[in-house]
């Protein structure tokens, strides 16, 4: 069995689709991503500061699974880490299924807490035509699947380098599923 383990670190100063990677991020617990466009205790994402700029920001620190990508590439598309402007890209992790409230711990120090699931907008199709239909859909029910990674808070602050790895904590039952956030 695999081991999990963070393939890739990214970050952005301003708010852009993706996200440039780095050798190294500095998690700031109750903050986010030093130095990214996210950072902050209350809301970040424009159209979420839009309608309440007061409400907490449970989307500081986004994580997708690079498992995805090889999906996406066997369904055509060239995605890279860091290109659906995730900070942390994930190895050996099964991330979607997840129960709401997982601790992550991220290397030697830095914990995040899992708050939910990314819900993909229609800037993943300006990024490659058609996307979005690869990364959310429905399954056999008609459920909606949605499959762009998970959103996280910092609970504890630390330095995040490609090659660490990932300790998974699952909180108490009954487990919540994830949902959007």
């Amino acid at each position: 069995m695999l081991s999990a383990s963070v393939l890739a670190v990214s970050r952005d100063a301003k708010h852009r689709f993706s996200k440039a990677n780095q050798h190294s991020i500095r998690l700031l617990a109750g903050l986010g991503v030093e130095g990214d466009a996210h950072l902050g205790a209350t809301v970040q994402h424009r159209s979420r500061v839009a309608r309440d700029p007061s409400q907490p920001n449970l989307r500081q620190v986004h994580l997708i699974h690079a498992e995805l990508f090889d999906e996406l590439r066997a369904a055509g598309y060239d995605v890279a880490p860091g290109d659906l402007g995730e900070n942390i890209t994930t190895s050996g992790l099964a991330l979607l299924d997840l129960p709401t409230g997982t601790r992550l711990r991220l290397g030697p120090a830095a914990v995040v807490e899992v708050t939910g699931l990314r819900n993909p907008c229609l800037q993943i199709d300006a990024f490659r035509s058609g996307l979005l239909k690869e990364v959310v859909g429905r399954d056999e029910t008609g459920a909606v699947v949605r499959k762009g990674g998970v959103m996280s808070v910092v609970v504890v602050g630390g330095v995040v380098r490609p090659g660490d790895a990932i300790a998974v904590e699952l909180p108490d039952p009954p487990h919540r599923p994830l949902e959007r956030v």
